[in-house]
């Protein structure tokens, strides 16, 4: 029951997106389509949970009984900016497309301030490692859950009769808004 609300406070209560504006970035840049957008959350989920795994582990097995928590988030920083490379790496490798398609949104994942959240929450919430990855892969959903959403909404906004002056960016701003004050409805759930 504890991992179970966990997922589900990462992915909906407590969503990094729309709760904590953790990945604004990649979620106005590649929520243009519901492929990419598609994409881009699964990636962004596998790294998250490599991440979370890999940094669990740095931390408590090498950081902590050593005393040097202070090179936490020098630590993390080096762990994510591989797994992104690798990642990168293996879209490239795999889907020509779709490594066209996310573009330098791809790359950005390693700027992508969720992971880095991620990587402390666990630490300063004393996550077990099953929670952890837990709560990186509901974390990951709820990222993918707001990407698609939005995706889904901008391509229907592409056929909508938007006055001018608020097309574009504009519009998608106030997208965010709306479902960020949705997604708020969920606060104190758990």
């Amino acid at each position: 029951m504890d991992l179970l609300l966990i997922f589900i406070s990462a992915a909906i209560v407590n969503n990094f997106v729309l709760a904590y504006f953790l990945g604004i970035c990649p979620f106005i840049g590649v929520s243009g389509k519901l492929s990419s957008a598609y994409s881009m959350g699964m990636a962004t989920t596998f790294v998250l949970t490599i991440a979370s795994m890999v940094t669990w582990i740095i931390y408590y097995f090498l950081l902590q009984p050593f005393h040097l928590e202070f090179l936490q988030t020098v630590a993390f920083i080096l762990v994510i900016a591989s797994l992104v490379q690798f990642v990168e790496m293996f879209i490239k490798k795999v889907s020509q497309p779709l490594y066209r398609a996310l573009g330098i949104y791809l790359p950005l994942i390693t700027t992508n301030c969720a992971i880095m959240g991620l990587a402390l929450f666990n630490i300063t919430r004393e996550y077990t490692f099953y929670q952890g990855i837990v709560f990186a892969v509901g974390a990951g959903g709820g990222f993918t859950l707001a990407l698609v959403l939005m995706a889904g909404i901008r391509e229907e906004l592409e056929l909508a009769d938007v006055p001018k002056p608020m097309r574009g960016v504009p519009v998608t701003l106030l997208v965010a808004g709306i479902l960020a004050l949705a997604f708020s409805g969920f606060a104190g759930m758990i």
